[in-house]
């Protein structure tokens, strides 16, 4: 039965939108959907505020999503530019800045992986990291779209041109050479066996190299071959040689990819609902690899459209770098207005193409491949998905009539009551939603309970954010009644489905028992697709909590953690540390590693594996 009063309120928020609608301006700017608690659920972009705004409450709109935000929405506010130029850029700081829900935001938006050269004098370092603002100064080359393609590279460059790769620290601290010196891997400047002006040549060589410029690096190494020969220095000349060889090798294997210049290379294709981009990369003319992207967005929108939502997206959002070109699948419908966006953001003009020939359409033709590979493997797992959703509601049918889309799914994780965290993962029918992830510092508890743990984290997420369809609880009975307790107090208790799933007999996978308010235990087959979503999600969610109580544990713990450890004195303690190179790695060390440090033997290394880990 409906109750008056909710519908009295419905009529007076849509009366009110539509007398706001009928205010707006026909100019450029942004607009903020909010919700009921002020909340922004969206920030889109318009040519026209008035026309673009009022799209959103046509009859027409078929799309669930735009239906979930438009039931939503309690507030419109808007922000007037002078250009769509403008707008654009707003938009992108709006998003970037709070995150709306509805937003086409990128699923992974780690940033890419750059290899660089640092600022040391005299001895620069080579290595690599995501992004270019989070390591110490020097020069960046890449992005590399995957960490193998960065690595290998710079396996390369350690080969050929030898230059270190161990930190700062452990550079200061050698007495010999190590082991990367005996490799053939690194001159060893940390201790003096070569000049700062031969280093400095095979910096600017490894420079050049990651610049696409080998040609003069190959004739001035033949240049020193020889000269080394006359001089009967054959050591030096075999060491030149070696260059040469691997030089020639990496040239034959990228023979390819010897024209010059930058790129992006963008497709996008779409199929069942689903849209996939890939972006390649190219670097100085090669290609170092490419990523697929699976975006949230409409897919009764053109494919232009929708491009154009994840090219400002990800230049605005996740990547740092900006080509001096950008190749794509399909014209853009405000091409210029996101070239001139991009172009004021990063301090560097773009030029934007879409009909391109020779080997940028090689190019092309190789993204738009990995595009249409990429759409038909992720399809094969989208169908598997939505057969366990359906599978799910199936099971379910009896328990609740609820439309069943949304999980959200909560575990807790500490060690000994040690930097306890809680965990929460979201999934939908479109799979792991992982910009919605998130994690929970645990204050002002007793070590050790789950129960005042799991509260809190309840608490603190539902006072704020709005609940999902079901509410998924790793834990038995009594995990359930926190649950019931928090929702109960919150006013919300028949806002979602509420589940707890249970290990069940020895805690074995495959065996778990679902508990419910209201309804019996259910008890599912092995091969039940719906036990199989769910052990899916809350094996994510115990992964995810896990990974950032480690992450906590580790960082609290100093050297003065092996102060603690009967047997470990000062100079054992000091053995361990020189051993490994710092308690970091130390961490990383197995229990055998352990016992094979002079002096600690195979006793002591359990007991100091056992405080480090346990």
């Amino acid at each position: 039965m409906v109750n008056v009063s909710e519908t009295s309120l419905a009529d007076d928020k849509k009366a009110r939108l539509k007398h706001l609608i009928k205010r707006l301006p026909n100019l450029p700017g942004v607009y903020k959907m909010l919700g009921k608690n002020g909340d922004i659920l969206y920030v889109g972009k318009a040519k026209s505020l008035k026309s673009r705004v009022n799209s959103y409450f046509a009859k027409t709109i078929d799309h669930p999503k735009t239906r979930a935000l438009v039931a939503r929405i309690h507030d419109i506010e808007t922000i007037i530019t002078r250009s769509e130029t403008e707008a654009l850029l707003l938009e992108q700081n709006l998003i970037k800045e709070y995150r709306p829900p509805y937003n086409v935001l990128l699923r992974d938006d780690k940033s890419y992986l750059y290899v660089f050269i640092s600022a040391d004098k005299p001895y620069p370092r080579l290595a690599y990291g995501r992004g270019k603002g989070n390591h110490q100064k020097g020069r960046f080359f890449g992005p590399f779209p995957s960490a193998h393609a960065a690595k290998e590279t710079l396996v390369l460059m350690q080969k050929m041109f030898q230059m270190r790769q161990c930190t700062n620290t452990f550079f200061r601290q050698r007495k010999r050479p190590c082991l990367e010196y005996q490799i053939k891997r690194c001159r060893a400047p940390c201790v003096g066996l070569v000049s700062p002006e031969e280093y400095a040549e095979d910096v600017n060589n490894t420079i050049r190299f990651l610049k696409g410029d080998s040609s003069d690096i190959h004739s001035a190494l033949i240049e020193k071959m020889e000269g080394a020969a006359e001089e009967l220095d054959f050591e030096k000349a075999v060491f030149y040689r070696d260059q040469l060889s691997m030089l020639r090798e990496v040239q034959a294997r990228q023979a390819v990819y010897t024209v010059q210049g930058e790129a992006d290379v963008i497709a996008i294709a779409s199929q069942a609902g689903m849209t996939c981009v890939n972006v390649l990369t190219v670097r100085g003319g090669r290609v170092l690899g490419g990523k697929n992207y699976f975006p949230d967005v409409d897919s009764s929108e053109s494919l232009a459209d929708n491009l154009s939502a994840f090219i400002t997206s990800f230049y605005f959002q996740v990547t740092d770098d900006l080509p001096s070109e950008m190749i794509l699948s399909h014209k853009l419908p405000d091409q210029t207005a996101i070239s001139e966006a991009l172009a004021t953001h990063f301090d560097s003009k773009v030029v934007i193409k879409t009909n391109v020939r020779e080997h940028r359409s090689e190019w092309l033709d190789l993204a738009k491949l990995n595009t249409n590979n990429a759409l038909k493997t992720k399809l094969g797992d989208y169908l598997e998905l939505h057969s366990r959703f359906g599978a799910l509601k199936d099971v379910l049918s009896d328990v609740t009539d609820r439309t069943i889309d949304r999980i959200e799914c909560f575990d807790i994780s500490h060690t000994m009551g040690e930097a306890t965290i809680g965990s929460c993962v979201v999934f939908d029918q479109g799979g792991s939603r992982r910009r919605d992830y998130r994690q929970y510092a645990i204050h002002d508890i007793q070590g050790g309970d789950d129960y005042a743990a799991m509260k809190q984290v309840l608490t603190r997420r539902y006072k704020k954010q709005p609940l999902p369809d079901l509410l998924l609880i790793d834990g038995g009975k009594g995990q359930l009644g926190i649950a019931k307790e928090v929702l109960s107090e919150l006013g919300l208790l028949n806002d979602t489905l509420l589940i707890s799933v249970a290990k069940g007999e020895g805690r074995k996978a495959g065996l778990e028992v679902l508990h419910f308010i209201d309804h019996e235990p259910l008890d599912l087959p092995m091969d039940s697709k719906a036990l199989h979503l769910l052990m899916h999600i809350r094996d994510e969610a115990h992964r995810f909590a896990i990974t950032a109580h480690r992450k906590k544990r580790d960082k609290r713990r100093s050297s003065s953690v092996l102060e603690v450890i009967p047997g470990l004195g000062e100079k054992r303690r000091r053995d361990l540390l020189n051993h490994f190179g710092g308690l970091q790695q130390l961490l990383g060390a197995s229990q055998q590693e352990l016992a094979g440090v002079q002096g600690i033997g195979p006793v002591l290394a359990k007991t100091v594996y056992k405080v480090l880990h346990e």
